[in-house]
C-alpha cells in the first residue's frame, strides 16, 4: 500500500489531501472548543463583575446607612445628657437638607451638632496655633478678637456647605433631567407603561445621572408599595426640591386625573425642557463677554495706561521739570 502511494502521483496526492482534511477538522474542533470556553468564561467573569458591582454598591449603602446611625445615636446620646439639639426653624432646616440629599430623619439634629463643634474646634484650634507657632506669648485681644472670628466662621461655614451642595444636587438634577424625560419618552411610545417606564429609565441612567436615577427607583418603589400615582408624584417632587420636576409631576398628576395621553404630554414637556436647556445655554454663552471683561480691565488696563502715558512722563521729568525750576 505505500508502495503504492509512492509510486502513484494521483494516490499521493488523495492522501496528502486527505492528510490535510484530518488536520484541518481538528483544528477547528479544537478552535471551537478553546472559543466555546473563552465565551462560557467571558460570560461567566462578567456576571461576577456585575456581581461584585452589587456588591460594592449594596455594601456602600449599608456602610452610608451604618455611619448615619452612628451619627443619629451619637445625636441621641449627647441630647440625654440635657442638650437640646432641636432647632428653633426645625422644618426650615429640614427642608435645606433634603434639598442638599440628607433625607434621614435625624439629619436636623446631626448638623446642629457638626455646627457646635465645628464652632467650638475652629477657636480652639486657632488658639493651638498661636502659642505654637508665634515666639511670643499672644495678647487677650488678639486671642479675642480670633476666636471670635473662628467662632462665626464655624457658625456658618456648615450653612454654606449645605448651600452649596444643594446648589450642585439641584444643577445635577436639571441637567440630567431632560435626557430622562426622552428616554422616558421613548419607552412610553414603545408601549410601556408610565410606571414601567420610569422603571426602565431609572435602571438605564444609573451611571450617567445617578440622582434623577434614584429619585425614580424611589417613586417606583413607593407605586409597588401600593402608594398611588398622585402620593408617588407629589413624594418625588418634594424629594427632589427642584421647580422642573415638580412641574412635570403636577402635569403627570393632571394627565393621569383627566386621561389625557401620557406620550403627547410627555413630549410637549421634554419639548420645554430642551427648550429651556438650550436658553440657558445661551445665557452662559452670552454672559462671556461681561465676565472676560472684568480680567481684562484689571489685569490689561493699567498695564497698556502705564505703556502709553510712560514716554510722555519721561519727555515731561527731561524737558519740561527743568524748565520750571529756571
Amino acid at each position: 500500500m505505500l508502495d503504492l502511494i509512492l509510486s502513484n502521483q494521483a494516490a499521493r496526492m488523495a492522501t496528502l489531501f486527505g492528510i490535510f482534511v484530518i488536520v484541518a477538522g481538528v483544528a477547528m474542533i479544537v478552535i471551537g472548543v478553546v472559543n466555546r470556553r473563552s465565551q462560557v468564561r467571558a460570560g461567566l467573569q462578567q456576571i461576577a463583575n456585575s456581581n461584585a458591582v452589587m456588591v460594592e454598591e449594596s455594601a456602600t449603602s449599608l456602610r452610608q446607612r451604618e455611619n448615619q446611625n452612628a451619627w443619629a445615636r451619637l445625636a441621641d446620646m449627647i441630647e440625654r445628657t440635657g442638650l437640646d439639639l432641636t432647632d428653633t426653624k426645625n422644618e426650615r432646616l429640614r427642608d435645606r437638607l433634603i434639598a442638599a440629599g440628607y433625607t434621614h430623619p435625624a439629619a436636623p439634629r446631626i448638623f446642629t451638632l457638626a455646627r457646635l463643634g465645628v464652632m467650638i474646634m475652629m477657636p480652639l484650634y486657632f488658639v493651638v496655633l498661636m502659642f505654637a507657632y508665634s515666639e511670643e506669648t499672644p495678647s487677650f485681644l488678639t486671642l479675642y478678637l480670633g476666636c471670635s472670628l473662628m467662632g462665626v466662621l464655624g457658625l456658618y461655614l456648615p450653612n454654606l456647605f449645605i448651600q452649596a451642595k444643594a446648589d450642585r444636587r439641584k444643577e445635577e438634577i436639571v441637567n440630567g433631567f431632560p435626557d430622562c424625560l426622552d428616554l422616558m419618552l421613548v419607552c412610553v411610545e414603545a408601549g410601556l407603561g408610565i410606571e414601567a417606564a420610569m422603571d426602565r429609565v431609572g435602571r438605564e441612567m444609573v451611571k450617567s445621572h445617578p440622582l434623577v436615577s434614584q429619585l425614580l427607583s424611589i417613586a417606583v418603589l413607593r407605586l409597588r408599595a401600593g402608594a398611588t400615582r398622585e402620593e408617588a408624584f407629589r413624594r418625588l417632587a418634594d424629594m427632589a426640591r427642584v421647580d422642573e420636576i415638580r412641574s412635570f409631576t403636577t402635569l403627570l398628576i393632571q394627565s393621569d386625573k383627566l386621561g389625557t395621553s401620557m406620550s403627547s404630554t410627555l413630549r410637549v414637556y421634554a419639548n420645554e425642557m430642551r427648550e429651556k436647556r438650550r436658553m440657558r445655554a445661551e445665557e452662559k454663552a452670552h454672559r462671556l463677554p461681561v465676565l472676560i471683561s472684568i480680567p481684562l480691565v484689571v489685569c490689561m488696563l493699567p498695564t497698556m495706561i502705564g505703556v502709553l502715558m510712560l514716554p510722555a512722563s519721561i519727555r515731561v521729568v527731561r524737558d519740561i521739570f527743568p524748565l520750571m525750576n529756571r
